[in-house]
């Protein structure tokens, strides 16, 4: 409970600026921090992405496409733990099969599949002599069948993706090249990018991959900590990974988790775009709902995990990603309390300097706002337009980005941030189904 309490004082502190101006001045603070912090933000991400461009991707834009190249040609483990993917496990795993990089082998975990993917992967294992495959006979949850994927696998370097991800054929060298010019790397995550496009929601998640998340991963790097690498693609040093004790049992986001657990112990963990994975997504608002509130609660897991052992000196490199997501989280109930204060406004007369008369940006701060928005997404086109020629079709949807990214935050960050505060102990994350959209880009 000292954690929690803690955690809780934190959260009071971040959050007592806005609300602690907003009663002694005017609400016009709390307003202005709700419209505002969004538009900082952005600036910030814009100038992070360009920099990581102009540092490091721009060359690689001038040189002819060759994927690196590795003295004797080192060993490289493909790990895919499944669950239920009958569907579209075999397009995943020939997928990884198919690297241009000859020295490699996959190993994918049947993690209690209750459909028909032991059948496929038993038929795939006969096929293919580089694939082995584990069955576990229960759901485990997907910590547990990366964790046996990892002490099964013969090398050093681990390239962890989902049962439903389709690698680049130079995904693997990409990934593989800083672990083995680097021995500093503990963890280099990849570039999804998404191939369910049939709905509005999926669109969305095309601009909000390049636009919002892809702009974030490269400012984070740009200051050297990632909050997380992609689950979903991702390459580990085994070293690195048995010095954390591997991913943990009891976390709803593991990806989250294992980010921390490395840089906690000053592993480095880079992001590199050019490692392309195509994934699929939800295209429904339920299924979207359920995926952005597992991920929320997950933040708020890392965060009172990490709270009480990153003060240290050698740890200060991750105080900012602290700091960042304290802030967001007083973004949420900032604007929660406007929209409280707003509400009441209409029932009872409360006092001038804390009443809330209209809850809609100003027509100057909407524009500049949408501005900003427009700006956001063209810098995302400058930078990932090698890598998804096609990115500026989608470039109609952004106008739905800020409902799309910032409010659909809101409502899982004041949904799971509580439930993660009040739990008395965490038990087992085990997995299910997720939503794997409607109809698939060819």
């Amino acid at each position: 409970m000292i954690d929690r309490l803690i955690a809780f004082l934190v959260l009071c502190i971040a959050l007592g600026a806005p609300f602690g101006l907003t009663l002694v001045l005017t609400s016009s603070v709390l307003l202005n921090f709700v419209f505002f912090y969004p538009l900082f933000m952005s600036g910030i991400w814009m100038a992070g992405g360009l920099y990581f461009w102009y540092h490091w991707e721009r060359h690689w834009a001038w040189r002819p496409h060759r994927p690196p190249q590795f003295p004797g040609q080192p060993l490289i483990t493909v790990i895919i733990p499944c669950y239920n993917e009958a569907d579209h496990g075999e397009e995943t795993i020939l997928a990884a099969l198919g690297q241009d990089y000859p020295n490699i082998e996959v190993i994918a975990i049947n993690d209690g599949s209750t459909d028909g993917t032991a059948a496929l992967f038993d038929k795939l294992t006969a096929e293919h002599p580089r694939l082995r495959v584990i069955h576990l006979a229960h759901n485990q949850g997907k910590a547990m069948a990366l964790r046996m994927g990892a002490m099964a696998a013969c090398s050093d370097y681990l390239v962890c993706i989902d049962g439903d991800a389709l690698l680049d054929r130079d995904a693997v060298s990409y990934l593989a090249a800083p672990l083995i010019h680097n021995p500093g790397v503990g963890a280099v995550t990849g570039n999804p990018r998404i191939r369910t496009r049939s709905t509005l929601i999926g669109r969305i998640q095309v601009g909000e991959f390049s636009s919002i998340i892809g702009l974030i991963k490269r400012t984070q790097r740009v200051y050297g900590q990632l909050f997380t690498v992609s689950g979903v693609v991702t390459a580990f040093r085994r070293q690195a990974l048995a010095q954390v004790d591997y991913w943990s049992l009891d976390m709803i986001t593991e990806d989250i988790d294992i980010t921390w657990k490395l840089q906690r112990e000053n592993w480095a963990v880079f992001y590199e775009p050019r490692a392309l994975c195509w994934i699929l997504m939800p295209e429904t608002l339920h299924g979207l709902w359920k995926q952005r509130l597992r991920w929320a609660q997950g933040g708020a897991e890392v965060f009172l995990k990490n709270l009480l052992t990153i003060w240290s000196w050698r740890h200060r490199r991750l105080w900012p990603l602290l700091l960042e997501y304290c802030l967001s989280i007083a973004w949420a109930f900032a604007f929660a309390l406007s929209i409280v204060l707003w509400l009441l406004g209409h029932a009872v007369a409360l006092p001038p300097n804390i009443q809330v008369s209209i809850l809609m940006p100003p027509s100057f701060t909407g524009m500049v706002l949408a501005m900003v928005c427009l700006m956001q997404f063209a810098v995302s086109i400058l930078i990932d337009r090698r890598y998804e020629p096609t990115l500026a079709r989608s470039l109609y949807w952004i106008i739905w980005y800020p409902f799309a990214y910032w409010i659909i935050n809101l409502f899982t960050t004041l949904c799971s941030f509580p439930k993660v505060m009040l739990r008395i102990r965490r038990q087992r994350a085990r997995w299910s189904s997720p939503d794997r959209g409607i109809k698939e880009l060819s």
